[in-house]
Protein backbone atom coordinates (compact mmCIF):
# COMPACT_ATOMS: atom_id res chain seq x y z
CA UNK A 1 0.00 0.00 0.00
CA UNK A 2 1.57 3.27 -1.08
CA UNK A 3 0.82 6.68 0.39
CA UNK A 4 -1.20 9.16 -1.64
CA UNK A 5 1.10 12.02 -2.65
CA UNK A 6 0.79 15.47 -4.12
CA UNK A 7 3.85 17.24 -5.45
CA UNK A 8 6.08 14.47 -4.12
CA UNK A 9 4.90 14.63 -0.49
CA UNK A 10 2.35 12.67 1.49
CA UNK A 11 -1.05 14.35 1.68
CA UNK A 12 -1.66 15.14 5.34
CA UNK A 13 -5.27 14.53 6.42
CA UNK A 14 -7.20 17.33 8.05
CA UNK A 15 -7.61 17.04 11.81
CA UNK A 16 -11.27 17.74 12.65
CA UNK A 17 -11.98 18.26 16.35
CA UNK A 18 -15.12 18.66 18.47
CA UNK A 19 -16.22 21.90 20.07
CA UNK A 20 -19.25 21.78 22.34
CA UNK A 21 -18.52 25.25 23.68
CA UNK A 22 -16.62 28.39 22.75
CA UNK A 23 -13.88 27.47 25.22
CA UNK A 24 -13.53 24.02 23.66
CA UNK A 25 -13.28 25.61 20.21
CA UNK A 26 -10.51 27.91 21.39
CA UNK A 27 -8.64 25.02 23.02
CA UNK A 28 -8.94 22.83 19.91
CA UNK A 29 -7.66 25.54 17.58
CA UNK A 30 -4.84 26.40 19.98
CA UNK A 31 -3.83 22.74 20.16
CA UNK A 32 -3.57 22.39 16.40
CA UNK A 33 -6.96 21.46 14.97
CA UNK A 34 -7.32 22.18 11.26
CA UNK A 35 -11.09 22.39 11.67
CA UNK A 36 -13.63 22.29 14.47
CA UNK A 37 -17.23 21.17 14.31
CA UNK A 38 -19.96 22.88 16.32
CA UNK A 39 -23.73 22.92 16.73
CA UNK A 40 -26.49 25.28 17.75
CA UNK A 41 -28.42 25.18 21.01
CA UNK A 42 -31.35 23.23 19.58
CA UNK A 43 -32.42 19.90 18.13
CA UNK A 44 -30.79 20.55 14.75
CA UNK A 45 -27.58 18.94 15.98
CA UNK A 46 -26.92 15.48 17.38
CA UNK A 47 -25.33 16.65 20.62
CA UNK A 48 -28.22 18.67 21.97
CA UNK A 49 -27.17 18.69 25.63
CA UNK A 50 -28.17 21.41 28.07
CA UNK A 51 -25.28 23.76 28.74
CA UNK A 52 -23.50 22.94 25.49
CA UNK A 53 -23.42 24.33 21.96
CA UNK A 54 -23.51 27.83 20.50
CA UNK A 55 -25.85 30.79 20.34
CA UNK A 56 -25.44 33.35 17.56
CA UNK A 57 -22.99 35.55 19.44
CA UNK A 58 -20.80 32.62 20.49
CA UNK A 59 -20.81 31.21 16.97
CA UNK A 60 -19.80 34.56 15.49
CA UNK A 61 -16.95 34.87 18.01
CA UNK A 62 -15.87 31.27 17.46
CA UNK A 63 -15.75 31.62 13.68
CA UNK A 64 -13.70 34.81 13.97
CA UNK A 65 -11.29 33.16 16.42
CA UNK A 66 -10.79 30.10 14.22
CA UNK A 67 -10.43 32.02 10.96
CA UNK A 68 -7.87 34.38 12.48
CA UNK A 69 -5.72 31.32 13.19
CA UNK A 70 -6.22 29.54 9.91
CA UNK A 71 -8.75 26.96 11.11
CA UNK A 72 -12.14 26.16 9.58
CA UNK A 73 -15.52 25.91 11.32
CA UNK A 74 -17.95 23.17 10.29
CA UNK A 75 -21.48 23.40 11.63
CA UNK A 76 -23.39 20.21 12.35
CA UNK A 77 -27.03 20.18 11.23
CA UNK A 78 -26.99 16.42 11.50
CA UNK A 79 -30.36 15.40 12.90
CA UNK A 80 -33.39 14.63 10.76
CA UNK A 81 -35.96 17.38 10.47
CA UNK A 82 -39.20 17.08 12.42
CA UNK A 83 -42.16 16.09 10.24
CA UNK A 84 -44.22 18.78 11.99
CA UNK A 85 -41.97 21.52 10.65
CA UNK A 86 -38.60 21.79 8.93
CA UNK A 87 -38.23 25.54 9.43
CA UNK A 88 -35.80 25.30 12.42
CA UNK A 89 -33.37 23.39 10.19
CA UNK A 90 -33.71 25.93 7.39
CA UNK A 91 -33.11 28.77 9.84
CA UNK A 92 -30.01 26.96 11.13
CA UNK A 93 -28.66 26.80 7.58
CA UNK A 94 -29.21 30.53 7.15
CA UNK A 95 -27.53 31.20 10.50
CA UNK A 96 -24.48 29.15 9.55
CA UNK A 97 -24.11 31.11 6.32
CA UNK A 98 -24.60 34.46 8.04
CA UNK A 99 -21.98 33.61 10.68
CA UNK A 100 -19.39 32.52 8.14
CA UNK A 101 -19.27 28.77 8.73
CA UNK A 102 -17.02 27.05 6.19
CA UNK A 103 -19.23 23.99 5.68
CA UNK A 104 -22.34 22.27 6.97
CA UNK A 105 -22.45 18.67 8.14
CA UNK A 106 -25.89 17.45 7.05
CA UNK A 107 -27.95 14.26 7.02
CA UNK A 108 -31.50 15.20 6.00
CA UNK A 109 -32.18 15.40 2.25
CA UNK A 110 -34.67 18.24 2.68
CA UNK A 111 -31.98 20.27 4.41
CA UNK A 112 -29.51 19.43 1.64
CA UNK A 113 -32.02 20.49 -1.01
CA UNK A 114 -32.60 23.79 0.81
CA UNK A 115 -28.85 24.41 0.96
CA UNK A 116 -28.42 23.75 -2.73
CA UNK A 117 -31.31 25.96 -3.81
CA UNK A 118 -30.77 28.87 -1.38
CA UNK A 119 -27.01 28.77 -0.78
CA UNK A 120 -25.44 26.99 -3.76
CA UNK A 121 -21.96 28.24 -2.82
CA UNK A 122 -22.11 26.51 0.58
CA UNK A 123 -19.86 23.50 1.07
CA UNK A 124 -21.75 20.39 2.26
CA UNK A 125 -20.34 17.44 4.18
CA UNK A 126 -22.46 14.31 4.44
CA UNK A 127 -22.94 13.48 8.11
CA UNK A 128 -22.26 10.08 9.58
CA UNK A 129 -25.95 10.23 10.49
CA UNK A 130 -26.80 9.72 6.82
CA UNK A 131 -25.50 6.14 7.15
CA UNK A 132 -23.74 6.13 3.78
CA UNK A 133 -21.58 3.01 3.93
CA UNK A 134 -20.95 2.49 0.21
CA UNK A 135 -19.58 4.60 -2.59
CA UNK A 136 -22.88 4.17 -4.45
CA UNK A 137 -24.76 5.83 -1.58
CA UNK A 138 -22.19 8.61 -1.39
CA UNK A 139 -22.41 9.16 -5.14
CA UNK A 140 -26.19 9.55 -4.85
CA UNK A 141 -25.73 12.45 -2.41
CA UNK A 142 -22.98 13.99 -4.53
CA UNK A 143 -24.98 13.83 -7.72
CA UNK A 144 -28.26 15.13 -6.29
CA UNK A 145 -27.10 17.51 -3.56
CA UNK A 146 -23.50 18.38 -4.36
CA UNK A 147 -21.83 17.07 -1.21
CA UNK A 148 -18.04 17.46 -1.22
CA UNK A 149 -17.14 15.21 1.72
CA UNK A 150 -18.67 12.15 3.39
CA UNK A 151 -18.12 11.04 6.99
CA UNK A 152 -18.13 7.24 7.13
CA UNK A 153 -20.06 5.36 9.84
CA UNK A 154 -17.90 3.43 12.30
CA UNK A 155 -18.90 0.02 10.95
CA UNK A 156 -16.49 -0.45 8.04
CA UNK A 157 -13.31 -2.51 7.98
CA UNK A 158 -10.08 -0.99 6.73
CA UNK A 159 -10.43 -2.79 3.39
CA UNK A 160 -13.99 -1.51 3.03
CA UNK A 161 -12.82 2.04 3.75
CA UNK A 162 -10.15 1.60 1.07
CA UNK A 163 -12.80 0.49 -1.42
CA UNK A 164 -14.97 3.56 -0.70
CA UNK A 165 -12.03 5.97 -0.91
CA UNK A 166 -10.82 4.48 -4.18
CA UNK A 167 -14.17 4.76 -5.95
CA UNK A 168 -15.67 7.92 -4.42
CA UNK A 169 -15.56 11.27 -6.18
CA UNK A 170 -15.70 13.19 -2.87
CA UNK A 171 -13.35 13.52 0.10
CA UNK A 172 -13.71 10.82 2.76
CA UNK A 173 -13.55 11.53 6.49
CA UNK A 174 -13.25 8.82 9.15
CA UNK A 175 -13.40 8.75 12.92
CA UNK A 176 -10.02 8.39 14.60
CA UNK A 177 -10.78 8.59 18.31
CA UNK A 178 -13.75 8.73 20.69
CA UNK A 179 -16.90 6.94 21.69
CA UNK A 180 -18.16 4.13 19.53
CA UNK A 181 -21.71 3.45 18.38
CA UNK A 182 -23.04 -0.09 18.13
CA UNK A 183 -25.58 0.98 15.54
CA UNK A 184 -25.14 2.23 11.99
CA UNK A 185 -25.45 5.89 12.82
CA UNK A 186 -28.69 7.52 11.75
CA UNK A 187 -30.63 4.28 12.09
CA UNK A 188 -30.86 4.02 15.87
CA UNK A 189 -34.28 4.12 17.51
CA UNK A 190 -33.28 2.14 20.61
CA UNK A 191 -33.64 4.91 23.18
CA UNK A 192 -37.08 5.85 21.87
CA UNK A 193 -38.47 2.64 23.40
CA UNK A 194 -37.63 3.96 26.87
CA UNK A 195 -37.51 7.74 26.56
CA UNK A 196 -39.93 8.34 23.69
CA UNK A 197 -37.24 10.25 21.80
CA UNK A 198 -34.83 9.07 19.13
CA UNK A 199 -31.24 10.36 18.84
CA UNK A 200 -31.88 10.84 15.12
CA UNK A 201 -34.32 13.66 15.87
CA UNK A 202 -33.95 14.66 19.54
CA UNK A 203 -30.20 15.14 19.24
CA UNK A 204 -29.10 12.89 22.12
CA UNK A 205 -29.12 9.15 22.80
CA UNK A 206 -30.40 9.75 26.32
CA UNK A 207 -32.26 13.04 26.83
CA UNK A 208 -31.02 14.67 30.08
CA UNK A 209 -34.60 14.94 31.34
CA UNK A 210 -34.83 11.14 31.33
CA UNK A 211 -31.53 10.45 33.15
CA UNK A 212 -31.56 9.73 36.87
CA UNK A 213 -28.72 8.71 39.20
CA UNK A 214 -29.78 7.09 42.48
CA UNK A 215 -27.55 6.11 45.41
CA UNK A 216 -28.52 2.73 46.87
CA UNK A 217 -26.92 0.15 49.16
CA UNK A 218 -25.91 -1.87 46.11
CA UNK A 219 -24.27 1.11 44.39
CA UNK A 220 -25.20 3.98 42.11
CA UNK A 221 -28.12 3.11 39.85
CA UNK A 222 -28.44 4.64 36.38
CA UNK A 223 -32.02 4.93 35.15
CA UNK A 224 -33.61 6.15 31.96
CA UNK A 225 -37.19 7.27 32.39
CA UNK A 226 -37.34 5.08 35.49
CA UNK A 227 -35.90 1.99 33.78
CA UNK A 228 -32.82 0.57 35.51
CA UNK A 229 -30.04 0.09 32.94
CA UNK A 230 -26.94 -0.19 35.13
CA UNK A 231 -25.61 -0.21 38.69
CA UNK A 232 -22.09 0.99 39.49
CA UNK A 233 -19.87 0.26 42.48
CA UNK A 234 -18.96 3.40 44.47
CA UNK A 235 -15.45 3.61 42.96
CA UNK A 236 -16.37 2.38 39.46
CA UNK A 237 -16.08 4.84 36.53
CA UNK A 238 -19.51 5.89 35.27
CA UNK A 239 -20.22 6.85 31.71
CA UNK A 240 -23.25 8.67 30.36
CA UNK A 241 -26.05 6.07 30.49
CA UNK A 242 -27.38 4.73 27.19
CA UNK A 243 -29.42 1.60 26.57
CA UNK A 244 -26.89 0.06 24.20
CA UNK A 245 -24.19 0.28 26.89
CA UNK A 246 -26.34 -0.87 29.80
CA UNK A 247 -25.71 -4.02 31.86
CA UNK A 248 -28.55 -6.52 32.09
CA UNK A 249 -29.37 -10.04 33.24
CA UNK A 250 -29.46 -12.24 30.13
CA UNK A 251 -29.93 -16.01 30.49
CA UNK A 252 -28.64 -15.94 34.04
CA UNK A 253 -25.58 -13.83 33.31
CA UNK A 254 -25.17 -10.15 34.08
CA UNK A 255 -23.12 -8.02 31.74
CA UNK A 256 -23.10 -5.71 28.76
CA UNK A 257 -25.81 -7.18 26.58
CA UNK A 258 -25.05 -5.16 23.45
CA UNK A 259 -21.86 -3.09 23.75
CA UNK A 260 -19.20 -2.65 26.39
CA UNK A 261 -18.14 0.97 26.92
CA UNK A 262 -14.83 1.46 25.13
CA UNK A 263 -13.33 4.10 22.86
CA UNK A 264 -12.11 3.91 19.30
CA UNK A 265 -8.38 4.61 18.96
CA UNK A 266 -6.80 4.34 15.51
CA UNK A 267 -3.31 5.65 16.26
CA UNK A 268 -1.88 2.22 15.41
CA UNK A 269 -3.27 2.28 11.87
CA UNK A 270 -2.86 6.00 11.17
CA UNK A 271 -0.22 5.51 8.44
CA UNK A 272 -2.55 3.05 6.70
CA UNK A 273 -5.44 5.53 6.79
CA UNK A 274 -3.19 8.21 5.32
CA UNK A 275 -1.95 5.81 2.63
CA UNK A 276 -5.55 5.03 1.66
CA UNK A 277 -6.13 8.69 0.87
CA UNK A 278 -8.48 9.52 3.75
CA UNK A 279 -8.81 13.32 3.68
CA UNK A 280 -9.82 13.95 7.29
CA UNK A 281 -9.51 12.31 10.72
CA UNK A 282 -12.38 13.15 13.06
CA UNK A 283 -12.25 13.21 16.85
CA UNK A 284 -15.57 12.46 18.60
CA UNK A 285 -16.63 14.35 21.71
CA UNK A 286 -18.63 17.58 21.54
CA UNK A 287 -20.17 16.55 24.85
CA UNK A 288 -16.73 16.28 26.45
CA UNK A 289 -14.78 18.90 28.42
CA UNK A 290 -12.43 21.53 26.97
CA UNK A 291 -9.57 19.66 28.71
CA UNK A 292 -10.46 16.50 26.77
CA UNK A 293 -10.57 18.48 23.53
CA UNK A 294 -7.22 20.16 24.11
CA UNK A 295 -5.26 17.09 25.18
CA UNK A 296 -6.71 14.73 22.59
CA UNK A 297 -6.15 17.33 19.87
CA UNK A 298 -2.49 17.74 20.88
CA UNK A 299 -1.92 13.99 20.67
CA UNK A 300 -3.52 13.69 17.25
CA UNK A 301 -1.77 16.81 15.90
CA UNK A 302 1.59 15.29 16.82
CA UNK A 303 0.65 11.84 15.49
CA UNK A 304 -0.63 13.08 12.12
CA UNK A 305 2.39 15.32 11.62
CA UNK A 306 4.76 12.45 12.39
CA UNK A 307 2.90 9.85 10.35
CA UNK A 308 2.69 12.11 7.30
CA UNK A 309 6.25 13.35 7.62
CA UNK A 310 8.11 10.11 8.29
CA UNK A 311 9.26 7.57 5.71
CA UNK A 312 8.24 4.41 7.51
CA UNK A 313 9.57 5.57 10.86
CA UNK A 314 6.23 6.24 12.54
CA UNK A 315 5.45 4.53 15.83
CA UNK A 316 2.84 5.19 18.48
CA UNK A 317 4.46 6.92 21.42
CA UNK A 318 3.57 5.48 24.85
CA UNK A 319 2.72 8.94 26.15
CA UNK A 320 0.15 9.39 23.37
CA UNK A 321 -1.73 6.25 24.37
CA UNK A 322 -1.39 7.11 28.05
CA UNK A 323 -3.09 10.46 27.44
CA UNK A 324 -5.85 8.96 25.31
CA UNK A 325 -6.46 6.16 27.81
CA UNK A 326 -7.35 8.72 30.48
CA UNK A 327 -10.19 9.93 28.28
CA UNK A 328 -11.32 6.57 26.90
CA UNK A 329 -14.68 5.13 27.91
CA UNK A 330 -14.14 2.53 30.62
CA UNK A 331 -10.40 3.23 30.28
CA UNK A 332 -10.34 0.83 27.32
CA UNK A 333 -9.81 1.39 23.63
CA UNK A 334 -10.15 -0.65 20.46
CA UNK A 335 -9.71 -0.51 16.69
CA UNK A 336 -13.44 -1.23 16.43
CA UNK A 337 -14.69 -2.39 13.05
CA UNK A 338 -11.40 -1.46 11.36
CA UNK A 339 -9.94 -4.68 12.72
CA UNK A 340 -12.05 -7.83 12.48
CA UNK A 341 -9.67 -10.79 12.88
CA UNK A 342 -12.52 -13.27 12.49
CA UNK A 343 -13.22 -12.18 8.91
Amino acid sequence: MSAVVEGGSVVKPELVCPAGSLRALQMAVGAGADAVYVGLKDATNARNFAGLNFDDAQLREGVAFAHARGARVLMALNTFADARGVDPWYRAVDTAVAMGADALIVADTAVMAYCRSHHPQLRLHLSVQASATSYEAIEFYRRHYGIQRAVLPRVLTLSQVAHVVRLSMVDIEVFGFGSLCVMVEGRCALSSYVTGQSPNTAGVCSPPSAVRWQDTRAGVEARLNGVLIDCYAPDEPRGYPTLCKGRFDVEGRRGYAIEEPTSLNTLAILPELIALGVKAIKIEGRQRSPAYVEQVTRVWRAAIDEAAGSAGGYSVRPEWNATLMRFAEGQHHTLGAYDRPWR
